[in-house]
């Protein structure tokens, strides 16, 4: 079954991390997700660029209005997520909890199917 797990945290408090903050925190991850790389059950670990690059659309009646901003009032962004193939959710949530370990981040993990495909070339990740 494949797994999103949705990666939230207060956006200004991560962007502040220095480098060596975030590379620790990544490499850390990439630690815990090395038993699922190994075995090909690892998907995409996807970074989200600020929310002030975000961009919504929204329905106002028949008009579609584009919006600045993701215009959510809340305290943590979804900053990320990962995909991952795990047997059942006790297996995921295992995994959640070992990437967390010493982290105030929230994970909310949800079951997904693929909708479409793709069929995106493979490309560097960008900076942070």
């Amino acid at each position: 079954m494949l797994y999103a797990i949705l990666c939230y945290h207060n956006e200004d408090v991560v962007m502040s991390w220095s480098q060596e903050e975030d590379d620790a925190v990544l490499a850390k991850r990439r630690r815990v997700q090395k038993e699922l790389v190994d075995t090909d059950r690892m998907g995409p670990a996807i970074r989200l660029m600020p929310t002030s690059a975000a961009t919504t659309l929204r329905a106002s009646g028949n008009e579609q209005l584009v919006l600045d901003g993701p215009f959510a009032e809340t305290k943590e962004q979804l900053l990320g997520f990962y995909v991952v193939d795990c047997e059942n959710l006790e297996e995921v949530v295992d995994f959640a909890k070992r990437m967390k370990e010493g982290e105030s981040v929230t994970f909310e993990i949800r079951p997904v199917q693929i909708f479409e495909k793709g069929n995106l070339p493979e490309r560097e990740p960008s900076a942070k």
